[in-house]
């Protein structure tokens, strides 16, 4: 008689299914902000990926999405130890400064573009973190796992973050400085 047994990956993919997948669209809205281009954020949730489902079976199932982001991270950091720097950016490419003040902004409905504008002239670890907390909702917790900081940090950068776009958005300052995208 001919014994059946389930494949040895069947228990690993389930695992993968229930803790991994869920957290596929967190992954890459965190990729997205971590890299220059939606290419690479793809690239980098896919390496995330693999490296989780090669190592879901180790995994005790407590915080998946804290585990994943931290394979997140450790594969972005590796990356980017083989990569050159980046070029210089085009100043073509530079998205065009309004000059209204910031009631007609809002008005003319170029207000995204004027926040945008403010938000590209922060510091990069400034921005990180406003893009990680206030656009894709992740907790200060889960911000400070994917920026390998303390959360106090974390807390602090995005006081200091909110308070320059507040005041470039008050003073009617949309430009962005040459070194914006730092």
């Amino acid at each position: 008689m001919e014994k059946h047994t389930a494949a040895p990956d069947t228990a690993r993919d389930a695992a993968f299914a229930r803790h991994v997948l869920p957290e596929v669209e967190v992954l890459l809205r965190v990729a997205t902000t971590l890299t220059a281009q939606p290419a690479d954020a793809e690239d980098l949730v896919q390496d995330t990926l693999l490296r989780a489902y090669r190592a879901v079976d180790r995994f005790d199932g407590r915080h998946p999405r804290a585990w994943l982001l931290t394979i997140l991270r450790r594969t972005e950091m590796n990356r980017n130890r083989a990569r050159r720097p980046h070029l210089v950016r085009d100043a073509a490419t530079e998205l065009e400064r309004p000059t209204a003040g910031p009631e007609d902004i809002v008005m003319d409905g170029e207000f995204d573009t004027t926040v945008h504008n403010a938000l590209l002239a922060l510091p990069v670890h400034h921005r990180r973190v406003v893009e990680l907390v206030d656009v894709h909702g992740l907790s200060y917790a889960e911000a400070a796992r994917v920026l390998d900081v303390p959360e106090g940090t974390v807390m602090s950068r995005l006081h200091r973050a909110r308070n320059r776009i507040r005041k470039r958005l008050r003073d009617g300052d949309t430009t962005i400085p040459d070194g914006g995208s730092r």
